[in-house]
């Protein structure tokens, strides 16, 4: 009964967030052709506002997406709650727990999808923040298509936010030494490249 009731709410939810989306926000979405319909796949964008994660999960096209989102999120009820409907991987801060690392690999071998920020907090960017190297890991030790996502507005509301979804990244030349910190490295890099890019 859980289940079946999770999955309603998760259908009214993205429905009304959407709606609100393109109410107050008036999102443009862009690149959904290039999303697959099938298989496991790792979206990662910029992160900006709040707005972010509820609009990636709303606009990507798949139903089976989960969010990595950091657990004291949940002190929020509202927020604990959307954890609860998007069936969120919670992670904590600066904890060395291989959990979530674990879940969300086992996710994408289900064929699934998970959500990330490299950036691991908002504008991590603009505050000269070093990138989180996870999603580096999950693309290198899954066969996951990685999508990267550039968010443009959604700091203050009635004020247009563009979300774009690029091309697929081809990184099959790293894996072989996928366990090289550098080389990790590297490859967040160059997702972070793409992001910055389509924002």
């Amino acid at each position: 009964m859980s289940k079946f009731f999770y999955k309603i709410m998760r259908i009214i939810v993205k429905f009304a967030i959407l709606v609100y989306c393109k109410i107050v926000y008036r999102v443009k979405i862009v690149g959904t052709e290039n999303i697959p319909k099938k298989g496991p796949i790792i979206f990662c964008g910029n992160h900006k506002s709040f707005l972010d994660p509820p609009l990636l999960e709303v606009t990507c096209k798949r139903d089976d997406t989960r969010f990595l989102a950091k657990e004291e999120l949940t002190k929020n009820p509202f927020l604990g709650f959307l954890g609860k409907v998007f069936d969120a991987i919670l992670v904590k801060r600066n904890d060395k727990d291989l959990g979530p690392m674990k879940e969300s690999l086992k996710t994408l071998k289900e064929g699934k999808c998970i959500a990330l920020f490299p950036e691991g907090t908002r504008n991590g960017i603009k505050k000269g923040i070093k990138p989180k190297t996870g999603v580096a890991y999950f693309a290198l030790n899954s066969n996951a298509t990685v999508i990267p996502v550039g968010i443009k507005g959604g700091e203050k509301p009635f004020r247009k936010v563009i979300i774009t979804y690029g091309k697929p990244l081809q990184l099959e030349e790293y894996k072989a030494n996928r366990k090289e910190k550098a080389v990790l490295e590297e490859v967040t890099e160059k997702i972070m490249e793409n992001i910055i890019e389509l924002a």
